[in-house]
């Protein structure tokens, strides 16, 4: 990106055409007279290349004059840079991992945290400059990831989640207490937990709505989601003398406290009935929780007149030598 801090100097380009017009004028009609006795000699002069490219005097007069018009003018080369102002969102990612969560109803061969799985690694993929952690709970709750923005190692993290690695049971109100626990002295201009649960309150000292209400005290928004179709979902089991198979159990999700729990912080409630309808819920809980993104543009100029200031005087410099050496007039 070029541009001239003084452009008004480039109007003294009017001068160049006017120039060349006057040389040519000149060169016409000037004429001299010597006196010899004898012509004879003179006329077996032959021309000299000299007299031939002798105009290049003038044509380097004109280039120095140009090149001084251009650095009185000021050329400065800019390069444009970028400041990015974000205001990310700490989130917590909370997952029941009760072995209900076994229940293979939200896709084929796969069992509910399995898909929980992939979709919330989806998820940490596509965000930007957020921090993000991870809570697990069944029994009890603990933290899985603390707040991180190495998507790397939450991704890893996630991975390492399994079934019966906490006790059974489904201590949701718990699992928001650690959640908030988190995110207490963060700074993030907004807080998030996306609680994904199968089952009902049945674990922990504290209950959920008043978990909820602890959440709401320090800003904390919870999004929640209940994971399973409606109905009865097949849950598998092992069978001493006929190996693995599934029985048909019960869904119970207790939604009227996980929408209780959304309302109070101000999240929302979600279905998950199927990998695409939980893939959706996540993606929508994304674009409602986007990270603000400022960008100012500015730009550094570098002065470059001192280039064309010395190719000025490099030519000049030139000229007078050509003018006293190669092309020197009689006197």
């Amino acid at each position: 990106m070029i541009r001239f801090a003084n452009p008004e100097f480039l109007f003294l380009f009017i001068l160049i055409p006017l120039m060349f017009i006057w040389y040519l004028r000149k060169t016409g009609s000037a004429s001299g007279t010597l006196r010899f006795s004898n012509l004879g000699n003179i006329k077996s002069i032959s021309s000299t290349p000299s007299k031939k490219y002798r105009h290049i005097l003038f044509l380097l007069r004109l280039l120095t004059i140009s090149l001084l018009i251009i650095a009185f003018a000021r050329p400065q080369s800019g390069t444009k840079e970028e400041k990015i102002i974000t205001e990310g969102i700490d989130i917590i990612l909370a997952m029941d991992v009760s072995s209900s969560m076994l229940a293979e109803d939200l896709a084929r061969h796969k069992n509910r945290l399995d898909v929980t799985k992939e979709v919330a690694g989806q998820f940490i993929t596509e965000r930007t400059n957020d921090r993000i952690g991870m809570v697990v709970f069944s029994g009890k709750s603990f933290t899985q990831c603390p707040l991180t923005l190495d998507y790397g190692i939450l991704l890893k993290f996630l991975k390492e989640i399994e079934i019966g690695m906490i006790e059974d049971g489904t201590a949701i109100g718990m699992s928001i207490a650690n959640c908030v626990n988190r995110l207490k002295n963060s700074k993030a201009k907004s807080k998030v937990v996306i609680l994904l649960t199968d089952g009902r309150n049945n674990r922990g000292e504290l209950d959920p709505v008043t978990a909820a209400q602890i959440a709401k005290t320090l800003n904390v928004r919870i999004y929640t989601i209940g994971a399973g179709k409606h109905g009865e979902a097949l849950y598998p089991v092992d069978d001493p003398f006929l190996g693995k198979r599934y029985v048909p159990m019960k869904v119970d999700i207790d939604e009227d406290v996980l929408k209780k729990i959304a309302e109070i912080t101000g999240g929302q409630y979600y279905r998950a009935t199927d990998k695409q309808s939980l893939a959706k819920i996540y993606i929508e809980i994304g674009e409602l929780e986007k990270t603000k993104i400022e960008v100012k543009e500015f730009t550094r100029y570098t002065e470059l007149f001192v280039n064309f200031l010395a190719a000025a005087l490099v030519i000049l410099l030139l000229e007078i030598i050509l003018a006293n050496t190669r092309f020197r007039k009689i006197p």
